[in-house]
């Protein structure tokens, strides 16, 4: 009889028991392993690894112990999946049919102890549903009814929980000033406003040795102790509450608690800030803004600074200029480094690849979290996971405050690109706790290469393939088609090569060139569409080619982006 190998996965929704000696996971556990002895006859046994989650809702993959699972039975280490009841495994519907589909194409099933289910049949999977559409139901709704309940609350003023704004501490349903902290956001407010420079802020604090205050919460975390950030600044100061107000939605409320600062005071600081965000967007509009200026350093620590070139369009009927961005190291721009050293690298390409590396760590917002040394609370998951998800997508269109808030500097060395971002910064954009033993920087390094195509700039893997996702290039497009074309022409019309270049007056040798890219391997097709082809396929190596190989898999191992 083969072994047939078993693991128990558990969960609850909420951490509110954990610490009793025998508390809900155990009781899973415990009634999970009676009923795999129950099947040692068909040699069934139970894998000494616990997939345990605690506090964590069943309305996301983003589990620990879950992925661990997963993997393992990608890895094939386990045959059959047991739970207690199946919305412990999850209660979305949409993430049911993931895991589903990871299990099939493992060969791995799941049981539930106190719901017949087997997946291996049509009936199963229909009764599996079914179930699950009224579990995913079940969880909206509830979400339904702690959002009113939130709104309701808010709209009485109440503070509805989390981390307290520094200056605050929890008063039951309110919030009470903490003296010292208090005077310390004053101080923040009107030294703001008297320099009307966040950055110029910063440093001055940074200077004085003055550190965000260190606090405890109501788990016992402490966290402060480190330097104010431009991100943690920013949110200081456009945060209503110190004013007394709770916004939510969009609505402003009159809060239950006490304001730390004036009406005067706070209208003088927004109309400052709307001010330097306005000018700042002007200038984005009318000439295309350098992202990173000030925060790229080459590996000597010399600075790269923003820089621009215009080129007359030869081609336009109203004459116009395009507009071409770089980042210059210093010395290089002033004119006093050597012919031949320093660096002068395109801006676009090299912001493409730190918003989509940044965007990268979003994507996974409790490995960021890990990383960055930051606390969440099981009830700030979603939260968080709104946050991230919403970071991402803007860092992919390149319009991100994110980026300047959070990035401390950009490092340029040979072969590889190093993003520092403020971990103090990353906590108050996610409005979580970081811990007293994080560090200070959460440090991002990548492996690229700089690879010029015709006249596009790109970074790519070291196998070639670009590291961001890029477009199609138009001249490679307008050839295929050309080929194509040509290719339908000859044979239409029944001409030959010659024929066909006098009828369009250009070189035989050329026609011929382009004809041939009509037998080019499918799969190098595919990328050039999609704009995935190595960098250095161009049009320039495509028609400078002395032979094109007739074998498909030689062609891709010339030119297919790995």
């Amino acid at each position: 009889m083969s072994k047939v190998r078993c693991a128990i996965y558990t969960r609850k929704s909420s951490e509110e028991g954990l610490e009793q000696d025998f508390n809900s996971l155990d009781a899973q556990r415990e009634a999970c392993a009676a009923y795999i002895l129950s099947q040692a006859s068909e040699g069934w046994s139970l894998l000494p690894e616990y997939y345990d989650d605690g506090g964590l809702s069943g309305g996301t993959l983003e589990r620990p112990a879950l992925k661990r699972l997963l993997t393992d039975i990608e890895a094939g280490k386990i045959d059959i999946v047991v739970v207690y009841k199946v919305d412990r495994l999850t209660r979305s519907l949409l993430d049911f049919a993931k895991l589903v589909e990871t299990f099939d194409v493992a060969g791995t099933s799941f049981v539930s102890v106190t719901q017949s289910f087997n997946t291996t049949n049509s009936m199963g999977r229909l009764t599996l549903n079914m179930l699950l559409s009224f579990a995913q139901f079940e969880r909206e709704v509830t979400a339904e009814r702690i959002r009113d309940k939130i709104a309701a609350s808010k709209a009485k003023g109440m503070w509805m929980g989390g981390n307290p704004p520094l200056g605050y501490k929890p008063d039951d349903r309110s919030l009470a000033i903490v003296p010292e902290h208090a005077d310390l956001i004053r101080q923040l407010f009107r030294r703001y406003l008297a320099i009307g420079n966040v950055r110029l802020l910063v440093e001055q604090l940074e200077a004085e040795g003055t550190r965000v205050p260190i606090r405890t919460a109501s788990t016992g975390r402490r966290m402060g102790g480190g330097t104010f950030g431009r991100g943690q600044l920013y949110a200081i100061l456009s945060n209503p509450i110190y004013l007394g107000e709770i916004h939510h939605r969009g609505k402003v409320y009159e809060g239950k608690h006490e304001a730390i600062i004036t009406r005067d005071l706070w209208d003088q600081v927004q109309a400052r800030l709307a001010d330097n965000t306005q000018g700042r967007q002007r200038t984005s509009t009318a000439r295309s803004p350098s992202l990173l200026a000030g925060l790229v350093f080459d590996e000597n620590g010399e600075p790269l600074v923003a820089t621009h070139a215009s080129k007359h369009m030869s081609n336009s009927a109203r004459g116009g200029k395009t507009r071409y961005r770089y980042y210059v190291s210093r010395s290089l721009q002033l004119g006093s480094e050597k012919e031949g050293c320093g660096i002068r690298m395109p801006a676009q390409a090299l912001e493409e690849i730190v918003c989509e590396t940044l965007a990268k760590q979003f994507d996974q917002p409790l490995r960021l979290i890990s990383q960055a040394g930051l606390e969440a609370q099981p009830s700030q998951l979603e939260q968080v996971t709104l946050a991230c998800k919403k970071a991402a997508i803007e860092l992919r269109q390149g319009s991100s405050p994110v980026l300047g808030q959070l990035i401390s500097r950009v490092e340029l060395g040979y072969g590889e690109i190093t993003v520092k971002v403020g971990t103090s910064e990353l906590a108050a954009h996610l409005d979580i706790a970081k811990a007293a033993a994080a560090p200070e920087l959460l440090c991002l390094t990548i492996e690229v290469q700089l690879r010029r195509s015709g006249k596009i700039v790109r970074f790519v893997e070291p196998g070639g393939k670009p590291f961001c996702d890029s477009e199609p290039q138009p001249h490679l497009v307008k050839l295929l088609k050309l080929s194509q074309a040509w290719w339908r022409e000859m044979q239409d019309d029944h001409l030959s090569a010659k024929e066909l270049s006098i009828r369009h007056s250009v070189d035989k040798s050329y026609v011929s060139r382009v004809i041939r890219l009509n037998f080019l391997a499918p799969k190098i097709i595919e990328q050039m569409l999609a704009g995935e082809q190595t960098a250095d396929l161009d049009v320039r190596t495509l028609l400078g080619l002395t032979a094109l190989p007739l074998r498909w898999e030689e062609q891709e191992h010339l030119f297919l982006a790995r």
